[in-house]
């Protein structure tokens, strides 16, 4: 081959090389990007897969339903009555049951002050709501006090007895205590949200573990123990555990 032969061919190969070279960065350039983007979708899968049970997401954040199981379509019916359906009303309560009765009767016309006016006996010219308000103290303190008697014989002072189910109760009373047991067992409220209930609600301001205490006895069964809702007493059971 001559020189120009060979001059030649050496620069088809050094255009062979630039184009190996441009080729070699575009496949690099490619490949980072690809790189990137599987970075972030493995952050997303990672992400989407969490829940409270493998991580410190709460609970309230777990889908309870898959995205095909969701209502696409929302429903027009607004919440409360229907149209066409009965009114419900909540009876009313029982005369028995009132504790105050304001009356408000009017002392003259509204239309002319000048004309004279009458009560109307009748029922239905009247109009009666109800209302249910907590009392300022929804508790009652009861003192039980044992006197000590000066015996001449015996030469020493005798006290009376208390109740034992009275020294064994504490603070708290059977429907107090039935109370702290419905708290726990049935809203499954912690020992931090009873003495915040009592502190706050009751007004009776006791510490973090009394509830607990006053459980563990009542799971011994306290006799007389009533329920707050009126049913039969209560019956300590494996649900009202710490």
């Amino acid at each position: 081959m001559s020189w120009f032969g060979w001059r030649k061919r050496c620069q088809q190969l050094e255009a062979e090389n630039r184009q190996l070279q441009e080729r070699n960065a575009w496949l690099e350039q490619r490949l980072q990007e690809l790189e990137a983007q599987n970075t972030r979708l493995t952050q997303s899968l990672a992400a989407a897969k969490k829940h409270s049970g493998n991580s410190s997401k709460p609970p309230s954040s777990d889908i309870v339903k898959p995205q095909g199981q969701r209502r696409q379509k929302k429903s027009k019916r607004r919440i409360g009555g229907q149209p066409g359906h009965p009114k419900y009303q909540r009876p009313a309560f029982a005369p028995e049951q009132v504790d105050q009765r304001i009356p408000f009767r009017l002392e003259q016309c509204p239309v002319n002050p000048s004309h004279r006016i009458r009560p109307a006996q009748a029922p239905e010219h009247q109009r009666t709501i109800q209302q249910v308000e907590l009392v300022p103290k929804p508790f009652k303190v009861i003192e039980y006090t044992a006197y000590s008697s000066w015996c001449h014989d015996c030469r020493a002072y005798h006290q009376a007895p208390l109740p034992q189910h009275l020294v064994k109760a504490g603070l708290f009373g059977p429907r107090l205590t039935s109370l702290v047991a419905y708290l726990k067992g049935r809203i499954h409220a912690s020992y931090s949200g009873i003495r915040d209930f009592f502190q706050d609600v009751v007004g009776v301001k006791v510490s973090r573990g009394y509830p607990n205490h006053r459980l563990s006895g009542a799971r011994q069964k306290i006799p007389g123990t009533a329920r707050p809702d009126g049913c039969a007493p209560w019956e300590p059971t494996s649900k009202y555990h710490a």
